[in-house]
């Protein structure tokens, strides 16, 4: 039976860049084939930051149009627990009522060439939690998942803080995937955020040769090493390039995984990868990056892969979380309630006291 649920919730409303509110608006019902869950952790991610600073990805320029549809509420990485259930969503998806649940960032139409070949993470016309207003996020009481939402039950063994990890670790899985690592491999994570970490962890499950971390901060390259890497190396205190070339015999990288979402991390991967190594592309970017194209091509003839979302991974980030396969407690450093979202956003945004902020509604 569904739980009584007041008429009204808490819920932060972006109405525009820097323009965020903390309102009292109605609960969600749920219809047929639809969850309604109490939503009891929420990740900040960088793109939420991103979208508050007012990048243009969110709220366009003259290259592209705004991602971001207010008014709406943020946030796309979270866990609930169920307390309704439309017709059908129980068989549906395997959910009672009191279970813990996740869902997928993006819900797919089902219908466009992309889901029909089976590629729904690129559905066309999708909707995206936290951006679009058909898919009202998670920074709230309460949250909807749609009827064609991809949903999830989570065990009650993984801690709330860390369950809300499901979403961007199942991220960081498809990006590693889309590397495809090979034994005697050298990887480069560049960034180890949130999700640079969660790659550390899934790039350590296929076991390269040597798997270096990079980032700015030892803080987080301490967490890094928690997560598996083999070396760490603090781009402000050392040429990583020259490190790298060190390393692998003048050749370079076999991989690089890109993280970070600074334009600098482009150029510098570009310049360490060896000759046709396999360059994955996952940040989003506050800026458009200029590179010299020609490297790609004439003098590497490198493989450039995109990472897009977690298709197939939450099944996988999630066995990894109930395993205990990272460092999560190093991981969720701040814990704040829903009314302290700016400060969790200035946390995010900052980074170097933090690795994942989340909002505990």
């Amino acid at each position: 039976m569904n739980a009584q649920l007041p008429k009204t919730m808490a819920a932060v409303m972006c109405h525009g860049p820097e323009d965020y509110r903390l309102e009292e608006v109605p609960v969600p019902q749920a219809g047929p084939g639809e969850v309604v869950v109490k939503v009891r952790s929420t990740g900040v991610c960088a793109s939420d930051v991103k979208c508050f600073q007012g990048a243009p990805m969110f709220w366009g320029d003259e290259h592209r149009t705004g991602y971001c549809q207010p008014v709406v509420t943020p946030g796309h990485e979270f866990v609930g627990e169920v307390v309704a259930l439309g017709d059908g969503a129980a068989e549906k998806y395997g959910l009672e009522i009191g279970d813990h649940a996740v869902s997928e960032q993006i819900v797919p139409c089902g219908e466009c060439r992309f889901c029909r070949n089976g590629q729904y993470w690129m559905c066309m016309p999708h909707d995206i939690y936290g951006f679009h207003q058909a898919t009202f996020g998670s920074w709230a009481e309460y949250m909807r998942f749609p009827a064609k939402a991809l949903n999830y039950k989570v065990p009650k063994s993984i801690p709330l803080p860390h369950a809300a990890f499901v979403e961007p670790l199942a991220c960081s899985i498809h990006a590693v995937e889309r590397g495809d690592i090979q034994f005697q491999d050298v990887v480069v994570i560049a960034g180890v955020g949130p999700l640079g970490l969660g790659m550390v962890a899934a790039a350590r499950a296929k076991n390269p040769a040597l798997l270096i971390a990079v980032d700015l901060y030892d803080m987080r390259l301490d967490v890094a090493r928690k997560a598996g890497a083999d070396l760490c190396l603090n781009a402000s205190k050392v040429d990583v390039v020259d490190e790298v070339m060190a390393l692998t015999e003048g050749y370079g990288c076999d991989v690089y995984i890109e993280a970070t979402g600074h334009p600098n991390a482009v150029t510098q991967g570009l310049r360490m990868i060896r000759k046709l190594g396999t360059f994955v592309e996952f940040s989003v970017m506050r800026e458009l990056v200029t590179v010299d194209w020609t490297i790609i091509g004439d003098s590497k003839e490198l493989n450039i892969h995109g990472a897009h979302l977690s298709p197939h991974a939450y099944p996988v980030a999630i066995r990894m979380l109930e395993k205990g396969l990272l460092p999560m407690d190093d991981i969720v450093t701040h814990q704040l309630p829903l009314d302290r979202y700016l400060d969790g956003i200035e946390a995010a945004a900052g980074g170097t006291k933090s690795v994942k902020v989340t909002l505990e509604p």
